[in-house]
């Protein structure tokens, strides 16, 4: 077999090089999506795979944001076309989570996240637990509290919410999932359908801190946030035609593994 000349084997070996890394980008971007937008834990996948590329953990940390975004806005879509609209508590929610996400991710920048991603693991647990074991309730007689003391508990919450998800973000699905359905009394559809819109609103925000201070890789993210977004608009819609119980079994496959994955591997 004939040998390529010197520049064009290294040319070669280049373009093999950037196609896997391209296929490896949308591949695992694509399950992020999906488990992203069924409960949460996404990042726990696409965050290692961004350092293992090459990118130092804070610029791996600000170009996930980029996926983060993008999943999120198609996952609301999916969302809409299935008639789930975003009300006036979600984009309060949004806003409130936008304020601590801002200070989250300028923490982000200089701080180490190893022991809050193991009191994290717990916190997986418990959601899950919470969440799973509820009571199943009948149609017609689970009335959402979305107003007086609740709104705004909420508006608190999901400021505090915002604080971690503009730090790091992963597994912070679990987290509002347990704070919509425990205080707020939205079904498991409702809530993940909120729970996009608002992480796709308050990680803009954390995206730009991180752009702002040179802290993204936008090729890398680019191509791995094609696979979430395919992920989130293909789950989204599913997850409405199989209803509650699917995601209820999505939970305890995916908090299990991530709870691991935080204890032992962070």
């Amino acid at each position: 077999m004939a040998r390529l000349p010197k520049g064009l084997g290294t040319a070669y070996l280049c373009l093999v090089q950037n196609l896997t890394e391209i296929g490896l980008l949308i591949g695992v971007g694509f399950l992020a999506g999906i488990i992203n937008t069924l409960a949460g834990g996404g990042s726990l996948i696409t965050l290692p795979i961004l350092i293992f590329l090459g990118l130092p953990p804070a610029v791996a940390n600000g170009t996930n944001r980029i996926a983060i975004v993008i999943q999120s806005l198609f996952g609301s879509m999916g969302y809409r076309s299935k008639g789930f609209v975003p009300n006036q508590f979600t984009l309060y929610l949004g806003v409130s989570a936008s304020l601590g996400a801002l200070l989250g991710a300028r923490i982000a920048i200089d701080i180490e996240g190893v022991l809050f991603n193991k009191i994290l693991a717990i916190i997986m647990l418990v959601v899950v637990a919470l969440i799973v074991v509820s009571p199943k309730q009948k149609k017609g007689t689970f009335q959402q509290r979305l107003q007086g003391k609740y709104f705004f508990g909420a508006l608190i919450g999901f400021f505090i919410i915002g604080i971690y998800g503009g730090f790091i973000n992963a597994g912070i699905g679990f987290v509002i999932m347990l704070f919509l359905t425990q205080i707020n009394h939205l079904d498991l559809i409702s809530t993940n359908a909120t729970k996009v819109t608002v992480v796709c609103i308050y990680s803009f925000f954390a995206l730009g801190t991180f752009a702002w201070n040179g802290m993204v890789d936008w090729m890398m993210g680019l191509w791995m946030a094609l696979g979430t977004s395919f992920g989130a608009w293909f789950t989204s819609r599913w997850s409405v035609k199989k209803g509650e119980k699917v995601v209820k079994i999505a939970l305890l496959v995916m908090v299990s593994a991530m709870s691991v994955k935080l204890w032992f591997f962070s």
